[in-house]
């Protein structure tokens, strides 16, 4: 749809240099001249120079950060406006499949076990096994030797590698946890149209969930270990050969390095990176960038070392008042 329509359809009333055909919404670091990004916190002001986008969502207050080639869509909330035009590329979801359309592939000694749902265009490799009540919706590719359990879901456009296993009860690519606000503070759903991609070796625990992208994708890399009722957010990138222990939450856009390791019911702020080989002790809070090689644990989150020393000096404050 060209952008002067979609503008209109959601009530924004704006001049364009040049009127287009909106191929897809996209991050500013990504974004092509056919796409349209949104920017609304002053820290990633610095991205527009270099970013390649058609056109921006901004406030009025930052216009003058624009580049030449790029047009200003002047909004009083960037945010809400995304949420609106995410709605023109929605797509349907576990389409019923048609002879026309449906064109799955299975490859040798793949057991597709009673009970399985298999939507169009899915391609499932080698020696592979689907167990009863698992869902398959569109467009997902499943590598060479998987075992997907009992009443697995993985929604449309999931890629994933081979060797991978995914136990009972677990989603893969439900819509992330998004929405914007209006002045009446009611609740905008941001359409979460990216996907998941699951590399080599991954073995996914029970129950888990792991959303895919507003636009991108949410990526497992390989060799990492989920544990059970796991919930990894919109975006997020899991570093090679992670270990994510029971009940952990990562919200959207957190990213690990290699050989990140989080203890049972650690969780963290959205927006977070975890440097290579860092480890987090259960319960422990991440709300701030974590550089390499450290350990840490807590709330407020220290360094494992402080705070166990911490730990200790609080029991005895404790019992001592207690005497």
């Amino acid at each position: 749809m060209k952008l002067s329509k979609m503008l209109e359809s959601i009530g924004i009333d704006t001049s364009l240099n040049k009127d287009f055909e909106v191929k897809a919404l996209a991050p500013l670091e990504s974004a092509l001249e056919n796409e349209v990004s949104y920017i609304d916190q002053n820290k990633y002001l610095s991205s527009l120079k270099e970013s390649k986008a058609g056109a921006v969502l901004i406030k009025e207050k930052d216009v003058t950060h624009v580049p030449s080639h790029m047009q200003s869509i002047v909004v009083p909330n960037p945010h809400l406006a995304f949420a609106k035009l995410s709605a023109f590329f929605a797509k349907d979801e576990f389409a019923y499949p048609t002879a026309e359309k449906n064109q799955i592939q299975i490859g040798e000694n793949t057991t597709i076990m009673p009970n399985v749902f298999l939507g169009n265009n899915v391609k499932i490799g080698k020696n592979c096994t689907l167990m009863p009540g698992v869902v398959i919706s569109d467009n997902v590719n499943i590598g060479d030797g998987c075992k997907i359990f009992p009443n697995v879901v993985i929604y449309r456009d999931t890629h994933i590698g081979s060797n991978v296993f995914i136990h009972a009860g677990t989603i893969i690519g439900s819509d992330g946890f998004g929405y914007a606000h209006n002045e009446k503070g009611e609740h905008v759903k941001i359409q979460h149209n990216g996907k998941v991609v699951i590399e080599n070796d991954v073995e996914i625990g029970a129950n888990n969930t792991i959303d895919r992208a507003v636009f991108g994708e949410t990526r497992i890399k390989k060799g990492s270990k989920i544990d059970n009722l796991v919930q990894i957010g919109h975006n997020c990138t899991i570093g090679e050969h992670t270990l994510l222990v029971s009940q952990v939450g990562l919200a959207g856009s957190t990213s690990t390095g290699r050989n990140v390791v989080m203890g049972g019911q650690a969780g963290t702020g959205g927006h977070i990176h975890i440097g290579d080989f860092t480890q987090i002790a259960g319960r422990g809070a991440v709300g701030k960038n974590l550089p390499p090689n450290t350990k840490w644990g807590g709330h407020p989150l220290m360094e494992l070392d402080e705070w166990m020393k911490f730990f200790v000096t609080l029991r005895r404050m404790v019992k001592k008042k207690s005497e």
